[in-house]
This record gives structure tokens, C-alpha cells and sequence, in this order.
């Protein structure tokens, strides 16, 4: 065994033995001829040179380079938002702007399993948008004509602006005033920690007060509840930048873009009972954040929310549903066209691939040459999947004379609303761009009814359930997700302007 130490001479001694050997070795080597003696020399030198072994450096271990988004979870959800009860609206305490700076991360792709490569989705650099400079992408040409100051959320922009709409629109001071009911309802069933529970016991100054009546599996589901809730304060022109809410709204976008942030772009926990409908919805409310306000920490939130959309399409059949990569159903490709849409219009990166391959899943639900869709195929066509893929196909560039859609439409104008809040959504929004005589006899209908619908007792002034839960929506997430479509229909005049009078648009809102 060695041994640091040195050795001491003084143990070692010499055998007898050992002095003869060395004494004929002598002797031979007097005798013998001067180049034999070199010869032995150099043998001995290139033996023991042969028994130096040097030590092999240790194997190199396999380096794992992972790129991802900044580590800013903690600064997301830095802040306290816990209030005494007896407030009648939470508001963070924090008078700190929260949400931290982040800096985009180069050559974060999108990858697909795919086997069918063909099908497989471009891969998507997340440092490939701009916010000054850059022109629209491609997907600007490839979904219609998207009018007005930031690109169709220009009715939005001011209290003179919407007020102009709603006149133009078939508005009425009513409908107004049931907006700004919604909101405030919003605003006194925020969660402490900034975000919206469908779960209204969980809420300190509700405790539930206000009924439900929805089951109990998507309780849990923070990402979207707090999607829904956020959207009717966009759809308002409302930011944690304008606005009487800021506080709130920062507090909320706060909530959301630190769940995108901590999944790397997934803002759902599975867990929780989310699904891609809820990354649809926060996509579409991270972007239009962006969008609105140009505050650059919800750029990278937003841009990685598309990201996981546009890596979780069906690279088959280009649809979307509950999981990643599985094969597509009508209502979930509507919410992630329209969170791509938003994007888009944001100036975030949209690849023009995922937006064909969605066009195509929709081509093979459709029936009567494009008037009807069906759920999972063409077999099961109306109700709210009709609307929602008519919606779809004025956004992907179909024409308001295309034959298609003018049936379809005069198919939806024929049912009339209903009180499934789900389809009378989608319903609204496609009379709205096609606007004319069905629109306003829509208009009359569907206002009215969420007008003398909206709750005006107790804890549930402001929102919507009785009268407006006919759909599956609203049995299973209830109260707020029932207000927060019943608020967005009422705000169809400025929440998007119409589509086929761009032209005019762009005219008078021109910057």
C-alpha cells in the first residue's frame, strides 16, 4: 500500500546474496567490449521508459445543454395580495411593480415526436418577433384582414372609441352599465394570491355566497379560471397599465404569466383539472396583454404560451383537444386559432404551418361544403360547433360572399340565441363581422336577454348563472365562466372590430 511518508534509509540492508550478483555483474561488464556495454545500457533505458505508464484521464461525462425560460417564478409571484375580509374588492398591497423584467431566450424549439415528419411543426425560434420594427408574419395574410389600431383590438383603445362602437353597434347605456357590473363582480372574487378559483368558497369575501351549481372536477383549475376572468377586462381596453383596475389586472397577469413561466410555456396544470382548452385562453390573454400594454415582461410569457400551442397540435390531423398531440375536436382548435390569432397581432412568432394544418382539421370536420362542423368529425354537425367554425374560417380568410358562410350564418341567424352561453359566443362574434340586418335583429335578442339575465341580489350583483347555464360550460365551471362570456358578448361592439370593414377601419383609425 503507498504511503504519503517518506521512506527511511536506515531500515534497508544489503543481503549477502545481493553482493555476489553485484560483484560478477561488475566483473562481466569491466570485461566485455565498450559497444556491448551500450547495448545493455540502452535496453535497460528503453525497458523501463516501456514500464512508465502514464494514468488515463477519467472518461468526459455527457453534458445535457438545456435552454429555457428565465428562472423568474419567485419574482412572478412576489407579492402579497391578502386583504381583511370585510373589503369589498381585493387589491394587491404591493405599490411595487411586480412582474419582473425577462429577457427572450434564443433557439428555443419546438419539437415534434412526430413520426410522420412531413407533418411535423417548423421548428419556432422564440427570438423571432419584434414589437417596434417588425412587419406582421406571414399569418397576417393567411387569416384575413385584421383592421385598426393594434391590429383589431383598436375599439378598445379609449372610452370615446367604444362609446362610438356601442352606438354604431346596437349598444345600449344598459349594456354598458351590465359591463361594468361584471367587471366589479371580477374584482370581488380575486383569490388573495392575485389569480380566480371557479371555486367561489375558496374566495375570502365570497365564502360562497354567490351559487354555483356546477360539479366539482374543474374546481381546481386556476389557470383557467383566471384566463376567463382576466379576458372581460381586456375586451374592456382595461390593462394593469389603463384603466381603474391596474392594480388588480397586475396582480392577475402576474398569476398567470408565473404559471406559463414555471411549465416552460405549459400554463395548465394537468393535475388540476386544466387541459389545452386552458392554454388556449391564456395564450389569447397573454398576448393580448402584450398587445395592449407593450409591457415587455409579458412578452416571453406570451410568446412561450404559443410556443406549447403550436408544439401540442395533432401533427396528423392539425387539431388540438384535452392533450398534446391528440387527435383535434372543433371547440378546442377554435381557442387555440384564436390565442395564435391574438398573437399574431401582437407581433409574436406564429408559425403559417400550424395555422394550415389547422385549416385542414377543419376541412375535415366541415359538411355542406363548409356551412356545418362537426365535433371530432363531419358527422356531428351544429349548435356551437357550427359557430365556432365559422368563426375560424373568417379569421383563416374565407370572404363574407363565400357561399359557405352565408349559409351557415343564416343557419346561426335562423336558430337565434340560446341559452347556451358557449354557442351564443361564437354566434356573436360571426353575425357581428357580418354585420346587416341579421346582426341586428341578433343583437336585439341577445342583449336584451343577458341585460335582464345578470344578477342584482346580494354577493351575485354583476354576474351571470340562471337563465344562461343551458350549456355543459356552465355545469361544470359555473358562475364565473358563465359571467365572463355573458360580459365579452356584451362587449362584441369594440372587443374586435369587424373583419370585412377592414378598409374603412384602417382608414379612420389609422395611426
Amino acid at each position: 500500500m503507498a504511503t504519503d511518508a517518506a521512506p527511511d534509509d536506515s531500515t534497508f540492508t544489503v543481503a549477502p546474496a545481493a553482493q555476489s550478483a553485484a560483484a560478477l555483474l561488475g566483473g562481466l561488464l569491466k570485461n566485455a567490449p565498450a559497444w556491448a556495454v551500450s547495448l545493455l545500457v540502452h535496453v535497460i533505458v528503453l525497458l523501463s521508459m516501456a514500464l512508465i505508464v502514464s494514468q488515463p484521464p477519467p472518461p468526459e461525462k455527457a453534458r445535457v445543454i438545456v435552454s429555457g425560460a428565465p428562472e423568474t417564478l419567485d419574482a412572478f409571484e412576489d407579492f402579497d395580495a391578502s386583504l381583511p375580509d370585510d373589503l369589498p374588492v381585493v387589491e394587491p398591497t404591493t405599490d411595487e411593480v411586480v412582474m419582473t423584467d425577462v429577457v427572450p431566450v434564443d433557439n428555443v424549439q419546438v419539437v415534434s415526436t412526430a413520426e410522420d415528419v412531413d407533418a411535423a411543426p417548423i421548428a419556432v425560434e422564440l427570438s423571432d418577433f419584434g414589437t417596434e420594427t417588425a412587419a406582421p408574419a406571414d399569418m397576417l395574410a393567411t387569416v384575413g384582414a385584421i383592421g385598426g389600431t393594434a391590429g383589431g383590438l383598436g375599439g378598445r383603445a379609449s372610452a370615446a372609441m367604444r362609446n362610438q362602437l356601442v352606438a354604431a353597434g346596437g349598444g345600449s347605456s344598459q349594456s354598458e352599465a351590465a359591463v361594468e357590473a361584471g367587471l366589479k363582480w371580477f374584482i370581488q372574487h380575486q383569490m388573495p394570491d392575485g389569480g380566480w378559483s371557479f371555486n367561489l368558497k375558496e374566495c375570502p369575501s365570497c365564502k360562497g355566497q354567490c351559487s354555483e351549481g356546477r360539479s366539482a372536477g374543474a374546481a381546481e383549475d386556476r389557470c383557467g379560471a383566471t384566463a376567463l376572468a382576466l379576458l372581460p377586462f381586456l375586451g374592456r381596453g382595461y390593462t394593469h397599465k389603463e384603466g381603474p383596475y391596474k392594480r388588480q389586472l397586475e396582480a392577475g397577469l402576474t398569476f398567470l404569466a408565473g404559471m406559463t413561466v414555471k411549465g416552460n410555456g405549459k400554463a395548465y396544470d394537468n393535475d388540476k383539472g386544466g387541459n389545452m382548452y386552458s392554454q388556449g385562453l391564456a395564450g389569447i390573454v397573454l398576448s393580448e396583454g402584450y398587445a395592449m400594454s407593450q409591457d415587455k415582461r409579458l412578452q416571453v410569457p406570451a410568446q412561450l404560451a404559443l410556443n406549447f400551442i403550436m408544439q401540442a397540435q395533432d401533427p396528423v390531423g392539425g387539431g388540438w383537444r384535452y392533450s398534446p398531440k391528440q387527435p383535434g375536436d372543433t371547440s378546442a382548435v377554435g381557442w387555440q386559432l384564436m390565442a395564435l390569432k391574438s398573437g399574431n397581432m401582437a407581433y409574436l412568432h406564429v408559425n403559417p404551418q400550424t395555422v394550415k394544418k389547422a385549416s385542414a382539421f377543419l376541412d375535415s370536420v366541415q359538411s355542406d361544403d363548409g356551412a356545418a362542423y362537426g365535433y371530432i368529425d363531419a358527422k356531428t354537425p351544429g349548435g356551437a360547433r357550427n359557430a365556432v367554425g365559422l368563426l375560424c374560417r373568417m379569421y383563416l380568410g374565407w370572404k363574407k360572399n363565400h357561399p359557405a358562410m352565408e349559409r351557415g350564418v343564416a343557419n346561426l341567424a335562423k336558430d337565434g340565441p340560446s341559452n347556451d352561453l358557449y354557442h351564443d359566443y361564437y354566434a356573436t362574434q360571426v353575425l357581428h363581422h357580418m354585420e346587416g340586418e341579421t346582426w341586428v335583429s341578433w343583437n336585439n335578442t341577445m342583449r336584451d336577454m343577458l341585460v335582464s339575465t345578470q344578477g342584482k341580489k346580494g354577493h351575485e350583483t354583476g354576474s351571470w348563472f340562471e337563465g344562461v347555464n343551458g350549456g355543459h360550460g356552465a355545469d361544470a365551471v359555473g358562475r364565473l365562466y358563465c359571467t365572463s362570456l355573458s360580459t365579452m358578448i356584451l362587449e362584441v361592439y369594440y372587443r374586435h372590430l369587424p373583419i370585412y370593414g377592414q378598409q374603412s377601419v384602417e382608414e379612420e383609425f389609422k395611426e
